[in-house]
């Protein structure tokens, strides 16, 4: 599935909550990324960027992604609850009150990156844009950093854009 295709936004929102959710903001300017990603100390990649340019931020209905190992979540997948707007006002926004700052002072979570998704265990497993091996300007990957499991950093996919092909709906999997 190619990214920028109808199918890889197909279903991606959670239509009934998308605009109402303290994750989504309007839409960001250039200046807006310039001054998150500065704030960030990381260039995000373009797909994060068009994605929050066509729709920023939300609760996700295709709220799972596999996995290729267990985690605390579950045998093959980890459950994934929304993505963080690009801004500062919703407060799960990358820099709003529940966004990078809050893992990284309050949660003592690992500084791999950029922490752009939330789990439903209410904060003990995040996903989050891994720059370790990039640099602070390269294509990260995409990792689930389980607080249960010591911080244990399981790769979900190489790219922004494999993330978001990737998602599926949680009840996709048995129980």
């Amino acid at each position: 599935m190619e990214y920028g295709s109808p199918d890889v936004f197909a279903d991606l929102w959670d239509a009934d909550a998308v605009e109402a959710s303290e994750y989504h903001e309007a839409p960001p300017s250039d200046d807006d990324v310039r001054s998150i990603e500065s704030e960030l100390g990381y260039r995000l990649p373009s797909a994060y960027v068009d994605l929050a340019r066509r729709h920023n931020g939300g609760l996700l209905r295709r709220d799972a992604h596999p996995t290729a190992r267990p985690t605390s979540w579950a045998d093959n997948h980890v459950g994934v609850t929304g993505i963080f707007a690009i801004g500062r006002t919703a407060p799960s926004s990358l820099c709003g009150s529940n966004g990078q700052r809050l893992w990284l002072e309050e949660w003592g979570s690992p500084a791999v990156g950029v922490y752009f998704a939330d789990t439903p265990s209410a904060g003990h497993d995040m996903i989050a844009l891994d720059y370790r091996t990039c640099r602070a300007t390269g294509d990260p990957c995409v990792v689930h950093v389980d607080q249960e499991l010591g911080y244990a950093v399981t790769q979900l996919a190489d790219t922004f854009q494999d993330f978001i092909a990737g998602l599926v709906e949680e009840r996709s999997f048995p129980d």
